[in-house]
């Protein structure tokens, strides 16, 4: 589970890191004008690094906490992020859905960690 977790919120973060990079108007189109398109740049880049940080401990042999703690935090911060302006109407409620996603990515790595403690 853990590997088939690291790939799929690696792949998630990888395809939306790099989204905006390859078009920015179809990025723009779906999630709306910004007025920091350098930040919507930066933002992809690190979400980018993220998910092929997490890609790459999918495939290692040893297990290691520290990719599980990137994945939930980062699944966390970012569905946060979401909530918290799309609420308040400053970002387009498709990041909505995002949140939603975000969630439970976070939500099943607290349900590994657990799984695992027991």
């Amino acid at each position: 589970m853990r590997k088939w977790l690291l790939l799929g919120q690696g792949s998630y973060f990888a395809l939306t890191g790099v989204w905006p990079l390859l078009h920015m108007p179809s990025f723009l189109a779906v999630t709306g004008p910004k007025n920091e398109v350098r930040l919507v740049v930066t933002v992809g880049l690190l979400i980018l690094a993220i998910g092929a940080a997490l890609l790459t401990a999918a495939f290692l042999p040893q297990e290691e906490k520290s990719p599980q703690v990137l994945g939930f935090f980062s699944a966390l911060a970012m569905g946060a992020v979401d909530m918290r302006y799309a609420t308040r109407d400053e970002i387009l409620d498709v990041y909505l859905l995002d949140a939603l996603i975000e969630f439970t990515i976070a939500t099943t790595w607290v349900w590994l960690f657990f799984k695992k403690q027991g």
